[in-house]
C-alpha cells in the first residue's frame, strides 16, 4: 500500500515466491483433462479449479521495470493478473482495471502485487467506455505520478455454433471490449507515455487462425494484431514501443466461463504440450516487450506462445 504522496507502507502480506534453484528438468503444469465446470460470466479465479497458476514461484525479478508504472486492463484475473504479479517483481508499481463482478479476484491480485513490494492501484471501469478509459488513466496518474506502460488485456468472448446465433448485441460487446476498449485506453493513455514507454496487446491465436465457433472474439483478435503493427509504425518516432502477445490456450476465467463443462474439460488437449498454458508462463513475454533493456529495438510484433503449434502465421 502507499499514501497519496508515494510513500511505501509495509504490508503483512509474504510473497510465495520459493527460495533456491528450481527443480531439475521439465517443471510440471496441470495437465488435461481439466474438471468439467462452469461460471456465469466474467467468471471468478477463485473458483476455478484447478486454480491457474499466475505466482512464477522460480522467476526471479531482476529491476528490469524499476521505477516504472504499468495500467493493465483486466488485471483482476488470468494472464492480467500474472503480468501484474511480474511486472511488481520487476520492480514496477501497478494499476488496474476490473469490473465489479471481479471484485473478489482483484482484491488477490492487489494482495500479490503488495506482497512483491510494490504499490497496486485496483480501478473498477468497463473500456467500452471512452470517458471511463479516460477515467482510468487519469486516476493512475494521479496516484503515481505518471504513467510508462499500458497493457491492453481485458476481453470478452462468447462461444456460438452459426453466424446466425451472434447477436447485433454480442457482436458490439466483444468489438467495443476487445478492439474499442484497446483504441479508448491507448488514446487516454498517449498524452502520458514519454520516449521509452511501451504499449502490449493481447492478442490471440484466434486471430491469426480464425475460429469456427468464436467468430466475432477472432475478428478482434485480428484487428488487435493489426492495429498493434499500425500503431507501432504510427509512434516509432516517438520511441514508444508496441508490441502483441498471441497466446494460445490459456487456463483462465474466460473459457469456463463461457464453454459447456465437458468441454472446459478438453481446453487445450488439443495442443502439442496436450494442455492448455498457465498465466505464469504467458506473463514473462509482456515483461520482455515492456522492458527497454531487453526489447529497446522490438516493436511492430506480434508474438505467438501455442505450446508446440508452430503453424501459426
Amino acid at each position: 500500500m502507499a499514501s497519496r504522496n508515494g510513500t511505501k507502507k509495509k504490508t503483512a502480506t509474504k510473497s510465495r515466491r520459493t527460495s533456491g534453484k528450481p527443480p531439475e528438468g521439465k517443471l510440471e503444469q496441470p495437465k488435461s483433462p481439466m474438471p468439467p465446470q462452469h461460471q456465469p460470466k466474467p467468471g471468478v479465479e477463485a473458483k476455478l479449479k484447478p486454480r491457474p497458476r499466475y505466482e512464477a514461484p522460480y522467476y526471479n525479478g531482476a529491476g528490469k521495470l524499476k521505477e516504472k508504472v504499468a495500467l493493465i486492463t483486466g488485471g483482476d484475473s488470468g494472464i492480467g493478473r500474472a503480468v501484474a504479479v511480474l511486472f511488481a517483481r520487476e520492480g514496477a508499481d501497478v494499476a488496474f482495471t476490473f469490473l465489479k463482478e471481479e471484485k473478489r479476484d482483484a482484491e488477490e491480485t492487489k494482495r500479490a502485487v503488495e506482497a512483491e513490494g510494490q504499490r497496486a492501484f485496483p480501478l473498477m471501469g468497463d473500456v467500452r467506455d471512452a470517458k471511463v478509459c479516460k477515467k482510468l488513466v487519469d486516476q493512475t496518474v494521479k496516484e503515481f505520478g505518471k504513467l510508462d506502460i499500458l497493457v491492453n488485456n481485458a476481453a470478452f468472448q462468447q462461444h456460438q455454433e452459426s453466424l446466425e446465433d451472434v447477436t447485433e448485441e454480442q457482436w458490439d460487446r466483444t468489438f467495443k471490449t476487445n478492439i474499442y476498449g484497446y483504441f479508448h485506453m491507448t488514446k487516454a493513455a498517449l498524452p502520458h507515455l514519454e520516449e521509452g514507454s511501451a504499449i502490449v496487446n493481447t492478442g490471440s491465436i484466434t486471430g491469426l487462425e480464425g475460429s469456427k465457433q468464436l467468430l466475432d472474439y477472432a475478428s478482434t483478435k485480428g484487428a488487435i494484431h493489426a492495429f498493434t503493427k499500425s500503431l507501432a509504425q504510427n509512434l516509432v518516432e516517438r520511441g514508444i514501443r508496441v508490441n502483441c502477445v498471441a497466446p494460445g490456450p490459456v487456463w483462465t476465467p474466460l473459457n469456463p466461463s463461457d464453454k459447456e463443462a465437458k468441454d472446459v474439460a478438453e481446453f487445450g488437449a488439443d495442443t502439442p504440450m496436450k494442455r492448455p498454458a498457465q498465466p505464469e508462463e504467458i506473463a514473462p513475454a509482456y515483461v520482455y516487450f515492456a522492458s527497454e533493456i531487453d526489447s529497446s529495438y522490438v516493436t511492430g510484433e506480434v508474438l505467438t506462445l501455442l505450446g508446440g503449434e508452430t503453424t501459426a502465421a
